[in-house]
């Protein structure tokens, strides 16, 4: 049996995009991955955002048990080791830590729609970036990641980044 493909999605708060993206991998392939997210410190959420939990409902995909966290959690020595970060806020991409292992880094820069000041709005806004992050994340899944050629993934992986 192949051990499990660790990937940690990062985005500010992590208390709607990185939550939503770690819930939908978790939940498209749990045997084959095993996904986490984070947020940075000092701006991380009390809770996760009722966008977020709304979504994963409408969607029949679990909330995530855990409260929003900071990245210092899983990038100690003792954390997880991921083979792919996956930042989700290009604001926080160059304020990363070093990630134990040295995983390869992807950017799938997502607008922060929890900012918007209209609860209807955020509540769309969070069901469209799911479908989103779903595609992308079948995508992902489809990848050969194992005995293949890394570079050639990395690149796959990275230019998940682009899509629309």
């Amino acid at each position: 049996m192949q051990k499990r493909i660790g990937v940690i999605f990062v985005s500010r708060r992590n208390s709607l995009r990185s939550i939503l993206a770690e819930a939908c991998l978790a939940h498209l392939d749990p045997k084959r991955f095993s996904a986490m997210s984070c947020g940075q410190p000092g701006h991380v959420a009390r809770e996760l955002h009722p966008a977020a939990v709304g979504a994963l409902h409408s969607a029949s995909i679990p909330v995530p048990a855990h409260a929003p966290r900071g990245w210092d959690e899983l990038a100690r020595s003792n954390g997880m080791v991921a083979e792919f970060v996956i930042t989700l806020d290009a604001a926080t991409e160059s304020r990363q830590p070093s990630w134990p292992g040295q995983p390869d880094a992807a950017l799938w820069d997502y607008p922060d729609v929890a900012a918007v000041d209209n609860p209807e709005k955020v509540a769309h806004d969070a069901i469209q970036l799911l479908f989103s992050l779903r595609r992308r994340l079948e995508l992902l899944v489809s990848l050969p990641l194992h005995g293949g050629d890394r570079a050639a993934v990395r690149s796959d992986v990275r230019d998940l980044g682009y899509m629309r």
